[in-house]
């Protein structure tokens, strides 16, 4: 057989062979380098015999893929580690992640010290050294081998397996053995595992379900070098330190209370502040500079709403249902923009009114929707572009919760707009440039991605429409996404049911990618609502509605801004953009003075009365993420000037006072963001 290498070299070889021995026949350091194969473009165990042509890449650490190996090995080291200290302990899972691995036990949760013990254990089974053994089983002899071990949550991965799947094992070390479909590493070492460290432990569902055990979940890493994980610590340690749920907390922002509830956060005073300029902002630019109408609607509706909108049947799990009352068996008939139940009551709604269930919105669709019906509409009326701070609530599963990133109530900035199909195509690229320039304000514009979010033609019951009209929709916004020239990728699978989105995402610090804008083209909605406008012939047409966010959810958008700049906010959005010092309190009405003069130009201005030393109050003050610092003395006050101070650069000199309200005023207006330009700026 011929093997193509990577370098395009080929090897001949009169009989089969497997990954390592080829790796042998090439190098013996290779051979013990190689954590698996890319054969013909998959990854396979190094195990693997080859019998025919081929094509093959020798993967090392030093390879993604090889380093996922790698990894995953590490986290059956792992297992094996806390077996030998606490045999109760009952396995479930541990795969490679793209930061490193983890495993999930039955077991009462790890301390730090605890974490400790287990690298040490690590440590002693890797000096020992142990080939993984490969092998498999029928599936009763597997579920046997796994019951006489007291793996429960092994036994029931081989049940749910597919009756024809190859049930497959490694076993390492001293009798220790786990079930994994691989690949892994050939031999455990201190030349294979040479850098490695265990990070935390947390809890974790079974198979990510509130509804099962809550088991002990520990996370770890491995690099092929101790100076590549050191960096990666580091680097993990500032990812902590700008952690929005650790730092929006400390900047007294944000806080949770258990009485009130998970997912529920409470805004303080500073960070109340920050979210009412961001929004005063965008309904401006929206109102003044975009064209759109604002509307105020109810948080809460009949079930009626959301069952005309189809939302009752696709999303009420994911709802708050005040009152669900089950009304029928049968399913509600749908006619005219009304929802009818049973087929013999064709009447009017309002008999039902008392009976019917109510729900918290969990979107504002429907209700623009009606606000669009209260007049009739003609084509000179469109595009109709409807805006509105929404507040809307999500039943959110309690391990999905994360600070401000995954909340139950939740502030958006939603809109929707009703357009002809010749509209259409201006009215999507104009709400990606409003979205865009909405980044490239905040600072954000480098830190996204875009991605076409398609339907999934496999189950069509999970949407609305036939396969061409999803096509049709589908082929309209990617001719629209085309056209901008933007970058994106295509993800089938993640539509609205109603129609076609194109995802903004980015990830947070540690790396978990997040949906923070969305504009999606609906091509189904209007006929269910019995939307219309009147058209050049008088005649009624169905539009087209885009729902979009200009600036997505404000309580996500705080977030990534507060991990963006580690809390130093640009100075249009901080809560307290200035800070103003008196040297003693002799100047107190200099810098009251001051503050009026400020305050005037609707600047955020404090004052520290405290008779503290000024060098402690200016540190204070960097600690606290302050743009402006403000020291004033008997200089000062005598000639109408303030000393700046600033975290963008240290000591920027005295000025007058007019010059740095000009200064600053001209700062906020533009929203600019400035860049900090030394060191001791950020002491």
């Amino acid at each position: 057989m011929k093997i193509t290498l990577k370098d395009g070299s080929v090897k001949e070889y009169a009989s089969s062979m497997s990954i390592h021995e080829i790796a042998m026949d090439i190098s013996e350091g290779l051979a013990r380098a190689t954590c698996a194969g890319l054969v013909n473009g998959e990854v396979k165990d190094v195990r693997t015999v080859l019998s025919e042509d081929c094509d093959l890449s020798l993967l090392t650490a030093s390879d993604a893929e090889g380093l996922r190996v790698l990894r995953h090995t590490t986290s059956h080291v792992l297992a094996q580690a806390v077996k030998n200290l606490y045999p109760e302990a009952k396995l479930a899972i541990g795969p490679a992640i793209d930061e490193g691995f983890y495993y999930d036990f039955e077991s009462p949760s790890f301390s730090r010290e605890d974490l400790d013990a287990i690298e040490a254990e690590m440590k002693k089974i890797i000096k020992a050294g142990a080939e993984l053994k490969y092998f498999e089983l029928p599936r009763a002899e597997a579920i046997k081998l796994m019951q006489d071990r007291n793996e429960p949550y092994k036994v029931e991965l081989i049940e749910d397996l597919p009756e024809d799947a190859v049930i497959s094992f490694y076993e390492q070390g001293d009798g220790f053995v786990d079930l994994c479909a691989g690949p892994h590493i050939k031999k455990i070492s201190k030349n294979t595992i040479k850098a490695f460290k265990l990070i935390s432990s947390s809890g974790a569902y079974w198979r990510g379900d509130e509804h099962n055990t809550m088991l002990t979940r520990i996370y770890g890493t491995t690099f092929p070098t101790k100076e590549e994980l050191n960096t990666y610590l580091e680097e993990l340690a500032d990812r902590k330190n700008r952690d929005h749920n650790k730092l929006g907390r400390e900047m007294d922002l944000f806080t949770t209370v258990d009485v009130i509830g998970q997912g529920l956060p409470l805004f303080m005073p500073k960070g109340t502040k920050i979210i009412q300029k961001m929004q005063r902002w965008i309904e401006d630019l929206e109102e003044y500079e975009w064209g759109y109408v604002r509307t105020r609607t109810p948080l809460m509706a009949k079930s009626t709403l959301y069952k005309i909108s189809d939302h009752w049947y696709h999303y009420k799990d994911g709802m708050f249902v005040l009152n669900d009352i089950e009304l029928s068996d049968e399913e509600a008939i749908r006619q005219g923009g009304r929802v009818v139940r049973g087929v013999e009551d064709l009447g009017s709604l309002e008999q039902d009114e008392d009976a019917d269930s109510y729900a918290l919105r969990p979107m504002t669709c429907p209700f623009q929707y009606y606000v669009y019906k209260a007049r009739q509409k003609s084509y000179r009326d469109l595009p109709y572009r409807m805006g509105e701070t929404s507040t809307l609530f999500r039943n959110e599963d309690s391990g999905e919760m994360h600070g401000l990133t995954r909340v139950r109530q939740f502030t958006i900035s939603e809109g929707h707009l009703v357009c002809t199909p010749e509209q259409v195509d201006e009215e999507f690229k104009n709400c990606v440039r409003l979205a865009k320039y909405c980044l490239t304000t905040l600072g954000l514009q480098d830190d996204v991605t875009y991605r076409l979010s398609k339907w999934d033609p496999e189950h069509p019951d999970k949407y609305m429409g036939t396969a061409d009209d999803w096509d049709h929709v589908e082929n309209m916004m990617r001719d629209i996404l085309d056209e901008i020239g933007l970058t994106y990728t295509e993800a089938a699978g993640e539509a609205a049911f109603y129609g076609p989105k194109l995802d903004i995402q980015a990830k947070n610090v540690y790396g978990k990618e997040d949906t923070m804008i969305t504009i999606q083209l609906d091509g189904f909605i209007a006929e269910r609502f019995d939307m219309y406008y009147i058209d050049k012939n008088g005649e009624k047409k169905r539009p087209y509605i885009i729902h979009r966010t200009s600036i997505g959810c404000y309580e996500r958008t705080l977030a990534w801004l507060i991990e963006k700049y580690a809390g130093k906010l640009p100075t249009w959005l901080m809560p307290e953009q200035v800070r103003i010092l008196p040297i003693s309190e002799k100047y107190f009405d200099y810098a009251d003075e001051v503050f009026k003069e400020l305050r005037k130009h609707n600047v955020d201005v404090t004052v520290d009365y405290r008779a503290e030393k000024i060098g402690f109050k200016i540190r204070e003050a960097r600690m606290d993420k302050l743009p402006y610092m403000l020291v004033v003395g008997q200089n000062e006050a005598e000639d109408k000037t303030v000393s700046v101070r600033s975290r963008f650069a240290g000591d920027e000199g005295v000025k007058p006072l007019s010059d740095f309200v000009a200064q600053i005023c001209e700062e906020i207006a533009t929203k600019a963001i400035r860049k900090e330009e030394n060191t001791e700026a950020n002491e």
